[in-house]
């Protein structure tokens, strides 16, 4: 399976929260940080402060010095932590699989999301948008690398004194064309000590890097020599490390690009989503006893509902007939939906107690587990339930 690794990167995210917290700041160049007399330091600075060179880690008494009509804003930890863990429940609702490397800074693996990457990038900018009113931006590619570079070079495109918003998908095959015309300091593991010394030397770009004799390459990296080409070729094989914790739900939705108002494509949709679920659930070795669908109107009204089961479940058909059932009972019938959502919760290990002569659960956690294998080989569309089918109906 080919990997679909995004990174999300909240834009000048303090500067946002406390846009939020005070809409006079909006547009204006303004910074968090301390104090200018002492060793007060700028934590972060507006899109147009940057305009003016203030940036994060300066001297504040430098930043005004630049700038004196800067705007400075004491830090409010306590909010920032907040809707940073808003944002983080959203790329966790999203995938299972999200690595949090800062306050503001993520890693999703989405590789068994079945939309193209950059449509789930658009999807969940504007998730985060609609539902806390960050600004992010987002790079896209087969590994955490790439992604990672992807996003800071999209949004240093980005000099209009607002907030990127930027979404950058590199294609898979494409990774060391982008990155070859890159400065070389734009290369995880290559520092300004490294990069000057491999400027006196004529390599300025990553693609002069990755084409080093082996020779060369050991004499600036020695041992690390064989991994910094890999790094420059675009290779990066690094799984994305979800928290150690386990999971309270699994869930998969979508949004439409064209709101959604056909009952049969609808439930063909939530089964998909249902499968996906389930799929997830068994490959974390997980079962829910609760079952939950989301429902998000054309008119941005979500509703969410769910219903128990008597035994934890992770079988893609118990999942889709307690998400159909409530899907139905819910739904205003006709009304256009632009996102749906399945999720499973109240997790625990998988188990089943068996009736004396109940062999149908056995039977279907058997069938199950061979579909499993069979798209685990050959890939997710290599069976396919007929009402899923082009042309086929409930």
């Amino acid at each position: 399976m080919e990997r679909k690794i995004i990174h999300l990167d909240l834009d000048a995210f303090f500067c946002s929260v406390e846009e939020l917290l005070d809409p006079t700041l909006k547009g204006k160049a303004f910074a968090v940080g301390g104090s200018p007399s002492g060793r007060g330091v700028i934590t972060s600075a507006s899109y147009a402060a940057r305009l003016h060179g203030v940036r994060s880690a300066m001297p504040t008494r430098e930043a005004l010095h630049l700038l004196p009509d800067l705007i400075l804003v004491r830090s409010g930890f306590r909010h920032y932590s907040e809707y940073s863990k808003k944002v983080m429940d959203i790329l966790r609702d999203t995938s299972p699989i999200v690595e949090a490397v800062s306050i503001d800074e993520a890693f999703l693996d989405v590789s068994d999301m079945p939309q193209p990457i950059g449509s789930i990038a658009l999807d969940l900018q504007k998730r985060v948008m609609d539902e806390t009113g960050l600004p992010c931006s987002l790079g896209c590619a087969t590994s955490r690398l790439v992604a990672k570079m992807a996003n800071d070079f999209g949004k240093k495109q980005v000099k209009s004194g607002r907030s990127p918003q930027k979404i950058t998908v590199v294609e898979p095959g494409k990774e060391e064309e982008f990155l070859a015309p890159l400065d070389i300091q734009a290369l995880w593991g290559v520092g300004p000590k490294t990069a000057a010394h491999l400027r006196q030397r004529g390599i300025t770009t990553i693609g002069r890097l990755a084409a080093l004799s082996d020779a060369d390459i050991r004499i600036f990296f020695g041992k690390h020599g064989e991994s910094m080409r890999r790094r420059a070729r675009g290779i990066d094989h690094t799984p994305i490390y979800p928290e150690s914790s386990d999971p309270k739900s699994v869930s998969n939705e979508i949004t439409f690009h064209e709101d959604q108002d056909d009952e049969g494509n609808l439930l063909k949709i939530l089964r998909g989503l249902s499968e996906k679920v389930g799929s997830r659930l068994r490959k974390a070795e997980l079962a829910g006893s609760v079952v939950q669908i989301k429902i998000r109107y054309s008119d941005f009204s979500t509703y969410t509902r769910q219903t128990s089961i008597k035994e934890c479940t992770n079988l893609d058909q118990n999942i889709y007939e307690e998400a159909q059932n409530l899907f139905l009972k819910h739904w205003s019938r006709g009304r256009a939906v632009r996102l749906l959502g399945v999720g499973v919760t109240n997790l625990d290990k998988p188990h089943r107690q068996l009736g004396l002569f109940d062999d149908d659960g056995a039977k279907k956690e058997d069938l199950t587990k061979a579909v499993d294998d069979l798209r685990d080989r050959f890939g997710k569309d290599i069976i396919k339930r007929a009402d899923t089918l082009k042309g086929k109906n409930r």
